[in-house]
């Protein structure tokens, strides 16, 4: 077997996200639909950011966060994500090398310019996205280093990656190639809009065992088997996936197995800031748990704590060292 290089590598879409507080009334009148993500052209961008308040840019994307809080978590970490040659691209690997992640993709010389996520967080804390895929979608199956694949202990794929058909290429070929070398894959959901539009191709990935581990929050779920019967969505889940984690917001999250399913608390907060990148640093914890041979217990607290460090401040990557708090709180990294 190839010796391990990283903990968890991260393949998704390479995105800086541009944050700003605002109201319902704003949603309404972007007829945005709150606490979703919506797929938008570059003209649309342009307008939403010209209406928009006053913004922080931050590099985001939903696996990029994920691997950012693995790196904080102490865990060896890597990432592979499209940008583009320009300022937002060179903004996005920055940052993520800042924080402590192995970023190697080689951007895009022409094309469309780096993503963006324009993220409207109102006063209850709910982020409501819309996103610019732009050089993200040009993710190709060449942009997959083999030798890397195999030298991670788990890979980690989001479902908002399952748009652009070379995109989803290079997602199968990694699955493949961490398969060949006896390594697991795990896949989250992401959205359930986009859970909407690829039930049935999930569904085939969860079911032919191309994925080892599901993420999906309570709508995504729903979506998934299209019922609004909890019981009856979480029954077909432990009949397709060989392990799923079905997170709750507040209410914690459900570990499942064909043999059981094991509910976890969510990790006390003072204060909902901002719900961006809750379920991104969720999977960060409980990955880091799986690479370190825990129990799915601890690996999920660890998920929910570190869940609730981001959601205490706006942005959606850690503010604080995650490993320095989870070894405050007695886990032992």
């Amino acid at each position: 077997m190839t010796a391990l290089r990283y903990d968890v590598l991260g393949i998704g879409n390479a995105i800086v996200d541009v944050i700003a507080r605002t109201d319902d009334d704003f949603l309404a009148k972007q007829r945005m639909h709150k606490g979703t993500m919506a797929l938008i052209d570059e003209a649309r961008a342009a307008a939403i950011y010209d209406a928009m308040g006053p913004a922080v840019e931050v590099s985001g994307g939903s696996a990029a966060n994920t691997i950012a809080g693995v790196a904080s978590l102490g865990a060896r970490a890597a990432f592979v994500g499209k940008v583009k040659d320009d300022e937002l691209g060179r903004v996005f690997a920055h940052d993520i090398r800042a924080a402590g992640v192995a970023y190697d993709t080689p951007p895009a010389s022409a094309g469309p310019s780096t993503a963006r996520c324009y993220v409207l967080v109102t006063p209850d804390g709910e982020r409501t996205m819309n996103t610019y895929l732009g050089a993200a979608q040009d993710l190709h199956p060449n942009d997959i280093d083999a030798d890397a694949i195999a030298a991670s202990s788990l890979i980690y794929l989001e479902g908002y990656l399952w748009d652009p058909p070379k995109a989803k290429e290079a997602f199968l070929k990694a699955a493949k190639i961490a398969h060949g070398a006896e390594r697991d894959v795990a896949l989250t959901l992401s959205d359930a809009f986009c859970v909407d539009r690829y039930r049935a191709e999930f569904l085939d990935l969860i079911r032919t065992g191309t994925v080892d581990l599901v993420f999906a929050n309570e709508r995504e779920l729903h979506s998934l088997y299209e019922t609004a019967d909890f019981d009856t969505a979480l029954n077909a889940m432990r009949n397709d996936a060989k392990l799923a984690v079905i997170t709750r917001s507040e209410k914690g999250c459900l570990v499942v197995t064909r043999e059981e399913t094991d509910a976890v608390a969510a990790s006390p907060v003072a204060r909902v800031v901002d719900a961006t990148g809750a379920g991104d640093l969720f999977a960060a914890g409980f990955l880091v748990g799986l690479s370190r041979g825990t129990d799915y217990r601890t690996a999920a607290r660890l998920g929910a704590l570190a869940a609730a460090e981001v959601i205490q401040h706006l942005g959606a990557r850690p503010e604080t060292s995650l490993k320095a708090l989870a070894q405050d709180n007695g886990f032992d990294l």
